[in-house]
């Protein structure tokens, strides 16, 4: 064999490498736009309304269900990537996304975004019902028409008002699971709610100046620091207070009333902690915006915790005749997992 041969066989197999990875950066680069860390967390409210539903679905549905309802939650963040590309380009905290960095074309992730959507409807529709299928379609519709293309750009309460295509990924398991909705997803669905501007609003407070430069009117940015600590600290009571609901309704046993009390009072403390902050101290508002993560997760978890000691009658008289210890061990490690996964650096818009 002579060294032109070795040759050619070298630089053939570098380009078959440069060929595999490139093709594996592409698939990173979509899997980039569905906002998978955001995901997983609309995945995990998810399961907690499906859990905690009085009728369950069987576990291959469920976990059918739980995919489908993730490829809406990626369709919506693909599409908002898609919407707001050129904004993302200015704001430091976005400008490493597929679409700003030219890993992506708008066209491709618009495509991409369109179909992921329909499939996700589609196949919820076919193994639940249509209940749940039409409330994930107004979910994907409600965070990219009215939240990301109206509210995001004309007005300070859009993460006000935009949270509630955040909310409810609780509502749409209860109604994969039951057909209706009931009054236990909408205390989950108005936790959720009242749980997403200080929380957003804590990441914003240290983002302000990126926000100013790309002219997204976050309420840091139109109404300053003040206002908008005394909006989280407000925001932050009427979350202690609706968290009390599924408790106080009956929802809830003794381990969420214990985690609530304690996880209210310790938000409460942080926000009044970032209230009373001056000057330029980042730490009081990321440090809130790191519990109100914990808080959300803590929460959730012990729901799931009660509902998973209290509910074995109903799936063991279920026809798939499986009994919820089997599902209530598998969620604590479910709950891990997604909070591994989480990056803290990333919010609803």
């Amino acid at each position: 064999m002579n060294v032109k041969s070795i040759a050619g066989q070298v630089e053939g197999r570098r380009s078959r490498s440069a060929h595999l990875l490139a093709d594996h950066w592409r698939v990173s680069d979509f899997v980039a736009l569905t906002k998978p860390r955001v995901m997983m967390l609309a995945v995990f409210t998810t399961l907690v309304g499906l859990s905690c539903a009085p009728s369950q679905l069987d576990p291959l549905t469920t976990v059918v269900a739980a995919l489908a309802i993730a490829a809406g939650a990626g369709a919506a963040g693909v599409l908002n990537m898609w919407y707001d590309a050129d904004i993302d380009a200015i704001m430091s905290r976005t400008a490493m996304r597929p679409i700003p960095r030219g890993k992506v074309s708008r066209f491709e992730a618009l495509v991409f975004g369109v179909v992921l959507g329909g499939f996700a409807v589609v196949m919820l529709a076919s193994v639940t019902n249509l209940m749940a299928a039409a409330l994930l379609a107004g979910a994907i519709l409600f965070y990219v028409l009215v939240y990301t293309a109206w509210l995001k750009r004309s007005t300070r309460h859009n993460i006000v008002i935009g949270g509630a295509a955040g909310a409810l990924p609780p509502v749409i398991g209860w109604a994969a699971a039951t057909g209706e909705v009931g009054l236990q997803p909408l205390a989950m669905f108005l936790i959720i709610f009242l749980w997403t501007p200080p929380h957003f609003w804590a990441l914003a407070l240290n983002r302000a100046d990126d926000y100013a430069r790309a002219s997204v009117p976050m309420l840091p940015v139109v109404a300053g620091r003040a206002t908008t600590t005394r909006q989280i600290l407000i925001y932050g009571g009427l979350l202690a207070l609706a968290s009390e609901l599924p408790w106080a309704l009956g929802f809830a046993g003794v381990i969420y009333g214990v985690a609530v009390a304690i996880c209210g009072a310790l938000f409460l403390t942080f926000a009044f902690q970032l209230d009373r902050s001056t000057g330029p101290d980042r730490r009081p508002a990321h440090r809130l915006f790191v519990f109100s993560i914990c808080y959300l997760f803590v929460l959730f978890a012990a729901l799931l915790v009660d509902h998973g000691g209290n509910s074995s009658s109903l799936m063991h008289a279920s026809h798939a005749g499986l009994g919820i210890s089997a599902h209530a061990e598998l969620m604590p490690e479910a709950v891990r997992t997604t909070w591994r996964t989480i990056n803290l650096g990333e919010g609803l818009a």
